[in-house]
């Protein structure tokens, strides 16, 4: 069975997300573009799975830009439409 960051880096790679707006806020007002969070998913650690957050259960990333700064990103999992969403992403 898949874990819950399976299903979402699935979801990513087949296109499959949004970006929320407070993702969208803290993008820009940190000046990260969002092909840089894509582009390191795949070598992200797990920090956290949250399988009861409401509205959709979530999990919390450590990753690094393409530059090697560190960040920690949180991504839900919308079970109904098989999406991903991207809620924030904060340097550590």
């Amino acid at each position: 069975m898949a874990t819950l960051f399976d299903e979402i880096r699935d979801a990513v790679d087949d296109e499959r997300f949004i970006v929320g707006n407070h993702a969208d806020e803290r993008l820009r007002q940190r000046r990260i573009e969002l092909w840089q969070v894509l582009a390191e998913l795949d070598e992200a650690i797990l920090v956290e799975e949250r399988p009861l957050d409401a509205p959709n259960p979530s999990i919390v990333l450590e990753q690094s830009l393409p530059d090697g700064t560190e960040i920690r990103v949180v991504w839900a999992w919308i079970a109904r439409s098989r999406l991903a969403k991207l809620v924030t992403v904060h340097f550590i």
